[in-house]
């Protein structure tokens, strides 16, 4: 970490507004993005835990890799489009 990171606690930043910002390593502990809305992000290698998903959506991304419980998203499309193609 950076010799003096920024640090907020118990701060509202309801509707700010972020661009072009580096939050390269930063954390997010304990916090509501409910309605957030995320364009031209990286989130290379990034770890989700003990989160709430509900609703979520993800559209025109790049999945390469990514797991949801250890299993690569990849293959659960996949096995999806194989079981669609088989009922029609």
């Amino acid at each position: 970490m950076p010799e003096n990171p920024s640090k907020f606690e118990a701060t509202s930043l309801a509707e700010a507004y972020f661009q072009d910002v580096n939050l390269r390593s930063a954390r997010f502990d304990d916090v509501n993005l409910t309605n957030a809305s995320f364009s031209n992000v990286s989130l290379v290698s990034a770890q989700f835990n003990d989160v709430n998903f509900s609703n979520a959506a993800i559209a025109q991304s790049n999945l390469t890799g990514m797991k949801i419980n250890g299993i690569l998203v990849s293959e659960l499309l996949l096995a999806y489009e194989r079981r669609s193609e088989q009922s029609k």
